[in-house]
């Protein structure tokens, strides 16, 4: 009997291969894509169905990368997906990736300098918060995982809690929590998606950690002032 429970996987590389292998011990149908036909066939005998393609940049930038589950989890369902599909994949989805995170420590860490660049806001007495389409056990396991609670006020983090369409009023309410206006507010921001949103929140200081290699065209798009490595480059 199959289930009724299908999961989609975009690339087969390690993270998508070890996503899968996971998924495979559970019962649900997996659908996964990838440009490399052999990765394909490595993993035929547990897919209900693999396919040989791409998804272009502009796709994932556009529903994937900085958006929040609902989004991402009615884009795959072609709009169909219910309140239950939605809070049963957003959950399973990051519970995952917690997973990976904690079985990878070599890259699960914070951006270089992130921790001197906290103390640094913190002794300017300059108030600063997160905005993420993270959902509410994701910021959970990053507060314990990096002490973030030492730095600033747990409440005031803004998160992916069902009611955003995208970051822009994230980027807005979390103005709201710290007492300033948006357009006086730094973001520090790591997709292209972020970006546009922050400046559609009417941010016009914006930061671009260049986690994606992508700094030219990072450089180019409105409100950005400054690409960065990591945070020593703020000090």
């Amino acid at each position: 009997m199959m289930s009724d429970r299908t999961i989609g996987i975009l690339g087969l590389g390690i993270f998508g291969s070890s996503v899968l292998t996971a998924l495979a011990k559970q019962d649900m149908n997996i659908i996964a894509i990838d440009d490399h036909a052999e990765r394909i066939n490595q993993f035929e005998p547990v897919l209900a169905r693999g396919v040989v393609g791409d998804i272009t940049d502009e796709e994932l930038h556009k529903h994937f990368n900085g958006v929040p589950n609902q989004k991402i989890i009615q884009y795959m369902k072609n709009n169909q997906a219910t309140k239950e599909d939605i809070d049963y994949y957003s959950k399973l989805k990051e519970k995952y990736y917690r997973q990976f995170c904690k079985e990878d420590q070599a890259t699960f860490h914070l951006v270089e300098g992130s921790y001197d660049y906290f103390k640094q806001l913190k002794d300017q007495k300059i108030p600063f918060t997160i905005a993420s389409a993270s959902i509410k056990e994701n910021i959970d396991f990053f507060v314990e995982s990096f002490h973030l609670d030492k730095w600033m006020k747990v409440d005031d983090i803004i998160y992916d809690n069902g009611t955003y369409q995208n970051k822009i009023a994230m980027f807005k309410d979390a103005a709201l929590k710290l007492n300033v206006n948006i357009k006086d507010c730094l973001i520090v921001e790591d997709s292209k998606s972020g970006i546009e949103n922050a400046y559609q929140a009417g941010c016009r200081q914006i930061i671009v950690v260049n986690s994606a290699n992508n700094k030219k065209e990072y450089e180019k798009m409105p409100g950005v002032i400054k690409v960065i490595d990591d945070f020593k480059e703020l000090l």
